[in-house]
C-alpha cells in the first residue's frame, strides 16, 4: 500500500470530524447543504422515500420538480438534473426524458444542515442503496457526484484565502487518494483548478486580500467545472464584479458557502461513505488553519514547479510526505 493509500485510510468512515471553525460570526454554528446525484430511482420513488425516512409531504412543483415539505430536516428538493425538464410535456422532450434516464442524474438537494443533522445523510444513502439506487461506478457513463456546500466561517480574507490556498494545494492529493470514476474524469465537470491559478496562489495567497482571490479566479479559472466552484461563493461576494465578468448565463447565483463539486456518489459501493467524503473536506480546512503546514506545502509546490520535470503525480507523493509529518489527523 502506498503512503497515499496509507494517509487516506486514516480518514473515518463512521464518524464525521468537526470544522476547526464550527461557528458564523453570529455565534451560530456552521450549517452544510447536501447535494446527492443518483439514477435508478424516479423523481417521484424518490421524493417518497425521503418523506418516509424523515417525514414531510411530497409536492408536485412542475413536471420532474418536487418537493419534500415539512421534514425534520427541513424542505428537501428532488428532481430530475437536466435542462430536458423544463420543457417536460413536449412529447419529444418526455421521449428523450424517457431515454436518458440511467445517465440523468436525478439530485436530491438538501436545505443548510445543522452539524448534527449531517449523520442523517448516510442513513438516505443507505436506504437509496437498498431501493435500486445507482452511484457513479455502477455504470461507465455514470457521472454522479456528491456536492458539498459548508457556510464560511466569515466573509474575510483571513477565513476564506487560506481554505482556497489549501484545495489548490492537496487537490492533487484527493484526486490520487481516491480517483475519480473515469466517467467524471472524462466530463468537463471537475477539472482541477488550472497549475498557473495554483502558481499564483501558492506564491502570493498569503498576502492576498479577498479582490486578489476574485481577480486570480475570474482571470484564470473563470468556470463552475471544477472540484472547488468558487464562483457561488465570490458571487455573493462581490455580484456586479462577477456577473460582468461571465458569459450570459453562467452566473447562477451567490451563496455564503463553499460549493465542494469533487466527490463522487458511490451508493452502494463497499467502504464508501458520506462521513469520509465529508471528511476529505475537514481535512482541507485543518490544512488552511495550520499556517505553517500550509506555507511549507507552498514552498514545496514551488519546488515542484521548478524542477525540470513537474508532473501531477509525483506532487501527490509530495503532498503525502508533508501530510503524513502533520497533526492534522485526530479528533
Amino acid at each position: 500500500m502506498s503512503l497515499i493509500d496509507r494517509l487516506a485510510e486514516r480518514l473515518p468512515r463512521d464518524r464525521l470530524w468537526p470544522l476547526p471553525a464550527t461557528t458564523r460570526p453570529d455565534g451560530k454554528p456552521r450549517r452544510t447543504g447536501v447535494e446527492i446525484e443518483f439514477s435508478g430511482l424516479t423523481e417521484a420513488a424518490a421524493a417518497q422515500l425521503v418523506a418516509r425516512l424523515w417525514g414531510g409531504r411530497v409536492t408536485e412543483r412542475s413536471p420532474h420538480v418536487l418537493a419534500v415539505e415539512a421534514t425534520r430536516l427541513g424542505e428537501i428538493g428532488i428532481e430530475l438534473d437536466t435542462a430536458l425538464k423544463d420543457k417536460a410535456d413536449l412529447p419529444l422532450a418526455d421521449t428523450l426524458l424517457d431515454l436518458s434516464r440511467e445517465v440523468v442524474p436525478v439530485e436530491i438537494v438538501t436545505p443548510p444542515l445543522q452539524p448534527d443533522d449531517l449523520a442523517e445523510i448516510d442513513g438516505l444513502l443507505t436506504a437509496l442503496a437498498q431501493e435500486g439506487a445507482k452511484g457513479s461506478e455502477d455504470g461507465l457513463l455514470l457521472a454522479f457526484g456528491l456536492h458539498l456546500n459548508p457556510e464560511l466561517a466569515a466573509e474575510t480574507a483571513g477565513a476564506v484565502v487560506p481554505v482556497a490556498r489549501a484545495f489548490a494545494l492537496v487537490e492533487q492529493w484527493l484526486r490520487a487518494a481516491d480517483p475519480p470514476d473515469l466517467s467524471r474524469r472524462a466530463l468537463p465537470f471537475i477539472d482541477p483548478w488550472p497549475r498557473v491559478f495554483v502558481d499564483r496562489i501558492a506564491d502570493e495567497g498569503a498576502e492576498w486580500g479577498l479582490d486578489d482571490l476574485r481577480d486570480a479566479y475570474l482571470e484564470l479559472v473563470g468556470s463552475r467545472n471544477h472540484g472547488l466552484d468558487l464562483l457561488p461563493l465570490l458571487e455573493h461576494l462581490f455580484p456586479e464584479r462577477v456577473r460582468a465578468a461571465l458569459p450570459d448565463g453562467a452566473a447562477k447565483g451567490g451563496r455564503p458557502a463553499w460549493h465542494y463539486r469533487l466527490p463522487q456518489t458511490g451508493i452502494g459501493t463497499p467502504g464508501w461513505s458520506f462521513a469520509r467524503e465529508w471528511n476529505r473536506w475537514v481535512l482541507v480546512e485543518r490544512i488552511a488553519a495550520d499556517a505553517p503546514l500550509l506555507d511549507r506545502l507552498a514552498g514545496a509546490w514551488a519546488a515542484h514547479r521548478a524542477a525540470l520535470t513537474s508532473l501531477r503525480p509525483n506532487w501527490a507523493h509530495d503532498v503525502s510526505d508533508i501530510l503524513g509529518q502533520a497533526e492534522i489527523w485526530d479528533g
